[in-house]
């Protein structure tokens, strides 16, 4: 499988008042065309600002990455972000929260081309069952509404990389459930055509498990891959597959590392 992001001894140093502070060290892994990959971690590991980097929004201080082959220099065409929190604009309706998708690429809401970015609009919405709140507004969502609608919004313009900051962790468990089954669902099997690739950001170890075809690992800051473990289990999975001895084997073992690593890990 093609790489569609690469990272090279990439590293982050920040100036703080104390000094430097060394977010990201000697970072090195490839991301393959269609991949879902999760980064798991302690809070603080470097976790957010590795993703940050690979979506041109930081730089690294060291080493260097590419994305389809080309090194960054600011945002790449063709990415979608899905931020901790939703970052919805109150006095915009839900779908014209999805549209500024395509207003920030200066796409034009009017003629053929409008009609046709409000149809996909409204199925995206549709399909994750907020269609009949498309001319409501933010402030009368609940949180889990709310992120599906910004699900939507980093969906519209159909990106081929999709980077996701814990989307899911200000959600209750049940909602996070249904977010999980949904976003498998709609990434579909790896190899199917048009397959995103996924960079997914979480703290818990079964919904990597649950979500990824591998899952890196990593350590507390300074922000190393300790190690990347392949999930062999097919995709778009079944809730029910979290239940099964080959799933509890993957998460026993990712935990065993956190052990290792003198890291707590739920």
């Amino acid at each position: 499988m093609a790489a569609c992001v690469e990272l090279r001894s990439a590293g982050r140093i920040y100036a703080s008042p104390r000094g430097p502070v060394t977010a990201l060290a000697d970072v090195s892994m490839s991301i393959g065309d269609g991949e879902f990959l999760s980064l798991l971690g302690p809070s603080g590991c470097g976790k957010s600002t590795l993703l940050r980097c690979i979506a041109g929004l930081d730089r690294p201080s060291s080493g260097e990455i590419r994305v389809r082959g080309q090194n960054l220099d600011g945002p790449p065409q063709g990415i979608g972000m899905v931020f901790q929190r939703d970052v919805l604009l109150d006095w915009r309706t839900i779908l014209d929260n999805v549209l500024l998708a395509a207003e920030f690429q200066g796409q034009s809401r009017r003629g053929a081309k409008g009609r046709a970015l409000m149809e996909r609009a409204s199925a995206l919405l549709d399909r994750f069952g907020i269609g009949s709140c498309a001319d409501r507004h933010p402030w009368e969502l609940s949180g889990g509404q709310r992120q599906r609608a910004a699900i939507c919004r980093a969906l519209l313009c159909e990106p081929e990389i999709l980077l996701m900051d814990e989307p899911f962790g200000a959600l209750d468990a049940m909602t996070r459930d249904d977010l999980n089954v949904e976003l498998s669902r709609i990434m579909g099997p790896r190899d199917a055509a048009g397959a995103k690739t996924v960079v997914f950001v979480t703290h818990s170890i079964a919904e990597a498990v649950y979500l990824s075809d591998r899952v890196a690992v990593m350590s507390a800051g300074p922000g190393r891959v300790a190690e990347i473990f392949t999930i062999d289990l097919p995709r778009p999975r079944p809730l029910e597959v979290r239940e099964t001895p080959e799933f509890t084997r993957y998460v026993a073992a990712i935990r065993d590392l956190f052990t290792r690593l003198g890291v707590a890990q739920h």
